[in-house]
């Protein structure tokens, strides 16, 4: 069976346009349609349902009084086993109880004459369903978190038919608040004092169900979700939502629970088991009536290695020790509480040593915290067996970033990362196999709203999705948001937008980031100044109920980096000026100063105007000034260097040089490609895939599935020289990726005129260190690209072919410099 999923995974992705159930509301009338709001009635939901579909059906309630003004509409909700009325119309065929009955987290959706019925297989099934009219009657997921506004409908119709969204493809889709201070600790503090609480909770839930999700790690920097209230975790089972604990704490408690009592002693399992065995076994206990994950496992306190002493033997040891404690607070199997153990940095390195880990425990694996996936399972077909084979029985997860505190830069104040990237990344991890977890650590939630909710939709259903529409998702991401007059150019300017901070977080940007004197920094410039005007033009387009969401998701990150680009231009210049004793150095520096104060400026309108100031704090990350990987105590305005007109020479202008290229080639300007032959090892040959808009350039060219045989691919791009050149180089500039093909790593054959030049191995050099992989050559943390260099033959005048051969799966080239 999975070998058909995957073997089908490009067709589907053609053949599914769009992201969610099929739309079976509409505001105006259609042949069959049935005229909700000329219905009345009660919204019925059995008293014996579950909780959380009572308090999903509130929710439904509000929101049909936002769209309509009333709440009195002919409504069956209900989840099929718990819901008498549910299980009455299953019974006279009004549903199909064989949709629902073992399916896990489904909904229908469908007219009984007069009567709207929304039946789910359980308690998320029903939820879903009834989420999923509340997103088709107007009311955006985002409602509250980014300030969507409801729109009034006077008629609201329903299609006659039976509507779905299936099944889920991934089991646990969830997300991570993490890295949550100053932002959204000081947001929580006036909103809620002191700790995260319920309340506050109850509104993320909502968000993570509205969005399909069913799955959170809590924030944990200084917090403890089931000791700080202890209706947090009440309130989480009772909406819906699975909790877990973060990769590096176990057994459902919090690292807070452990500091915050001195008398535990140390976090060494050797030296202080009975005192952790005790410990853990107090955090099942605590959970153990919930739907909730149990993270095994046992790293440093503190979210560092464990130390010298840890080996492969002591972790299996301690995971042992762990199971036992769960049957024994649970008085069951330790098989029937779901488990996850995290392969998060140094953990790997002990599984690939050989660590074993108990079949029935799902193995998250994890990117490298910068968006690239760093290992994945085997990919073995066994035609005997019809499976793959050495694969972990419990499954596997992927821990992914889009926020991270660590090396070589904090990325925490902005979303810098594309969905091109993510699909790119996670379409590669679903294929594989990696289908029973999915998180993603989104530090304070806000401002990653763009691709949380990507996240959540391709978790659903990653088929759904392909190369060529991820535009179109992002053009219906801002039409649900912000309307339908301006998406498609509110689409625009957000994808441009993530495009350019992906170059380069604002935590890495400085005055050396970019080369001044080629105009590498005055064409970077000239980007954002275009994309800010562009993005200023049409916020006075964006009708003014609009203007928040606006604000909050396009116009405020435009403007930001915009402004962050102008300063560390204008520092780069002034000090160019200064050396040359320029009095147009002192002109930069007031630039400098002035894009400073500016920052401050545009955190404050977030901050208290934004929304009437709802989210004070939101913006007060320090992103300016940093000196080393965590971030200074405050914004330092980058220094700056004056001359006094007694000392100054006459002005020069700044000369630029650019450098000698013969050709620079982007990745979609090919002159020839060629697919993969049929009979690879796995499945047909892969076929050559263009990704617009990835990157860090135009846009990204692949072979893929990349679980398909790459034999006898290739692509080739021309160029043409006037002259002979003794020395060539050709510069090819891939995305980054890591040898997750058991390490062996990605090689790819270059060849000049149908001669082979050179086979490189474009990530061989890429090793395990302490604290991530670290490319040998290049800091891909830092550049975001992977970039190989190959010395050519001496070429004559004329017209040349260099072609590129990728041998294994899972390169994207990116651009082709010849010079």
């Amino acid at each position: 069976m999975r070998r058909l999923i995957i073997q089908l995974f490009v067709l589907l992705c053609v053949a599914l346009p769009t992201w969610a159930a099929d739309q079976f509301v509409t505001f105006e009338p259609q042949s069959g349609a049935v005229c909700l709001t000329d219905l009345k009635g009660d919204i019925v939901c059995d008293p014996k349902d579950w909780k959380g579909v009572h308090l999903a059906v509130d929710n439904l309630k509000k929101d049909l009084v936002k769209v309509t003004g009333r709440e009195d509409f002919p409504i069956v909700v209900g989840t099929l086993g718990k819901s008498a009325q549910i299980d009455r119309l299953a019974r006279k065929k009004v549903i199909d109880a064989a949709e629902l009955r073992g399916k896990h987290e489904k909904f229908l959706i469908t007219m009984n004459k007069n009567q709207l019925v929304i039946a789910g297989s359980d308690k998320r099934g029903t939820i879903y369903g009834v989420y999923e009219l509340c997103k088709q009657i107007g009311v955006s997921p985002w409602y509250d978190w980014a300030d969507v506004p409801v729109m009034k409908q006077e008629k609201v119709y329903v299609k006659q038919g039976v509507f779905t969204d299936g099944e889920p493809a991934v089991k646990y889709r969830g997300i991570f608040l993490n890295d949550e201070a100053p932002c959204l600790t000081g947001w929580r503090d006036a909103n809620y004092g002191p700790v995260f609480n319920h309340e506050f909770y109850a509104r993320v839930f909502e968000l993570v169900l509205r969005l399909k999700g069913n799955f959170m790690w809590p924030a944990m920097w200084g917090s403890a979700f089931y000791m700080d209230d202890p209706l947090n975790l009440q309130t989480a089972d009772d909406m819906g939502v699975c909790m877990g604990t973060s990769h590096h704490e176990p057994m459902a408690r919090a690292q807070q629970e452990w500091t915050r009592d001195r008398s535990h002693g140390a976090w060494n399992y050797d030296t202080n088991k009975e005192v952790l065995d005790k410990f853990w076994k107090g955090g099942v206990e605590r959970m153990k009536n919930t739907d909730d994950v149990v993270t095994v496992g046992m790293r440093g306190n503190g979210d560092e290695p464990m130390g010298e002493h840890a080996d492969v033997e002591l972790l299996e040891r301690i995971v042992n020790s762990q199971r036992k404690l769960i049957e024994e607070a649970t008085g069951k199997s330790a098989k029937e509480t779901p488990q996850v153990w995290a392969l998060y940095k140094e953990v790997q390195e002990y599984y690939e040593k050989g660590m074993t880990v108990p079949d029935d425990v799902i193995l998250l694996l994890c990117d490298d915290n910068w968006g690239n996936v760093r290992v994945l399972p085997e990919l073995e077909w066994n035609k005997g067996t019809g499976a793959f084979s050495k694969r972990h029985p419990g499954g596997y997860g992927m821990y992914y970033h889009v926020d991270y505190v660590g090396g070589p830069r904090n990325t925490k104040f902005q979303n810098v990362s594309q969905i091109q990237r993510i699909w790119e990344q996670m379409q590669l991890t679903y294929s594989y196999g990696v289908d029973k977890l999915w998180i993603l650590n989104v530090g304070d939630l806000k401002p990653m709203e763009f691709p949380i909710d990507f996240w959540f939709k391709m978790a659903w259903n990653p088929a759904q999705f392909n190369a060529s529409n991820l535009m179109d998702y992002t053009e219906d991401f801002c039409r649900e948001q912000m309307g339908e007059a301006c998406a498609k150019e509110a689409a625009r300017i957000l994808n441009l937008q993530c495009k350019y901070a992906h170059r380069r977080t604002p935590e890495l940007l400085d005055t050396r980031t970019f080369n001044l004197q080629t105009g590498e920094w005055a064409e970077r410039v000239k980007e954002y100044d275009l994309l800010e005007r562009e993005a200023t033009i049409l916020r006075e387009k964006v009708p003014v109920a609009y203007r928040d969401t606006y604000n909050e998701l396009v116009y405020f990150p435009v403007r930001v980096f915009a402004n962050l680009y102008n300063m560390y231009y204008a520092q780069a210049l002034n000090r160019y000026y200064a050396e040359r004793k320029d009095l147009r150095a002192n002109e930069c520096a007031d630039k400098v100063e002035f894009c400073f104060r500016r920052a401050q400026e545009l955190v404050d309108e977030y901050n208290h105007k934004i929304a009437g100031g709802k989210w004070n704090h939101m913006m007060d990350e320090i992103y300016i000034g940093y000196r080393s990987w965590n971030n200074p105590r405050q914004n330092t305005m980058p220094a700056v260097q004056r001359v006094e007109e007694s000392e100054a020479v006459q002005n020069q202008e700044i000369v630029f040089e650019p450098k000698k290229m013969i050709a620079v080639l982007e990745a979609d300007e090919f002159a020839e490609k060629k697919d993969a032959r049929d009979g690879g090892k796995i499945a047909e040959g892969a076929k050559w895939q263009v990704m617009p808009g990835f990157g860090v350039w135009k846009a990204g060219v692949a072979l893929m599935p990349y679980t398909n045989s790459t034999e006898g691919a290739s692509i080739t791009y021309a160029f043409n020289t006037k002259e002979e050149h003794a020395e060539v180089q050709a510069t090819v500039i891939l995305a980054p990726n890591f040898p997750f093909n058991d390490g062996r790593g990605h090689r790819l054959m270059i060849l000049l005129d149908g001669k082979e030049v050179q086979t490189l191995n474009v990530n061989e050099a890429s090793r395990y260190v302490r604290d991530g992989y670290r490319d040998q050559n290049y800091n891909w943390e830092t550049t975001r690209m992977n970039t190989q260099r190959v010395k050519l033959p001496a070429i004559v005048a004329g017209e040349h072919q260099l072609t590129l051969c990728p041998l294994d799966p899972g390169i994207v080239i990116e651009r082709v410099v010849i010079e």
